[in-house]
This record gives C-alpha cells, sequence and structure tokens, in this order.
C-alpha cells in the first residue's frame, strides 16, 4: 500500500489525531451525548488525547468533562483507525469501556448526555459510534 503523504528532508509528516472514546456502563445502560456542535446526533463520551497525556488519562478527564460522572476503567475495547471514520479530518480512536454510578450530564461539548437502555439505543450515531456500539453490544473484541 502506497502512502499518500509524500515525505523529504525539508517536509513534515502529516499523522493522524489520537482521541479517545468511552462506552460508560452504568447498570444495564451505557452513556451517549447529544453533542453540541457539529456534526449533530448522538456519540460516545470522548475528544482529544493531549500531549503528553496518556490515553487512560484522557479517557478519564473527557468522560468527566462531557458527563459529569467519575469513571472506572474495565479495559480498553478496540482502536478504530479508518481515516473515514470523521469527515472532518483523520482520527484514530481508543475506546475504553469504563463503569461508573450516577447519573450523566451534559458538560463541555455535550449539548446533554443520558443513560439508554442496551436494547433501546437511538438510531442517530456521528462518525463511526454506531459501529463501535455494535461491536461493543456483539461481544466482537
Amino acid at each position: 500500500m502506497k502512502n499518500k503523504t509524500a515525505f523529504s528532508k525539508s517536509s513534515t509528516p502529516k499523522n493522524p489525531y489520537l482521541t479517545v472514546d468511552i462506552i460508560i456502563e452504568v447498570d444495564d445502560s451505557i452513556v451517549l451525548i447529544e453533542r453540541a456542535k457539529g456534526p449533530e446526533g448522538y456519540a460516545l463520551p470522548g475528544g482529544f488525547v493531549d500531549y503528553g497525556e496518556t490515553v487512560e488519562s484522557a479517557a478519564i478527564r473527557e468522560a468527566k468533562e462531557e458527563t459529569g460522572l467519575d469513571v472506572t476503567l474495565v479495559r480498553q475495547f478496540h482502536v478504530y483507525s479508518d481515516p473515514e471514520r470523521d469527515p472532518r479530518q483523520h482520527n484514530v480512536t481508543v475506546v475504553f469501556i469504563a463503569g461508573a454510578i450516577g447519573e450523566p450530564t451534559g458538560q463541555s461539548d455535550a449539548k446533554s448526555a443520558a443513560l439508554f437502555p442496551k436494547k433501546h439505543l437511538p438510531g442517530n450515531f456521528v462518525f463511526d459510534h454506531g459501529r463501535i456500539v455494535e461491536d461493543y453490544l456483539c461481544d466482537r473484541y
């Protein structure tokens, strides 16, 4: 496979951006946010990893910033890297499964945050979050 980016001694390589997404389990439900900024729709809580930050710390921080919940990471779920997964730019995400107690509240980039029973999820997911949730529900990874 040919790399789309040409390299020379004077050029800087263009790399994908690193993000995290978190499947937060609360009893038999998961937390989804409704995005405050486009694209509109439902998403897993998550965001960009800051320089100097671990992906685990970023997941805990993003969960708190977007839902108000203190989470405990259970395990890393999977990495999603399709260059087309986010129409804005090439983002690679490390997805975690986490547990929490309480009611989420939409904060930061989230217009709202709510618990959704696993059997009654909304259909209008953004990015590839519908696929991520489907993989999670089907125990694919």
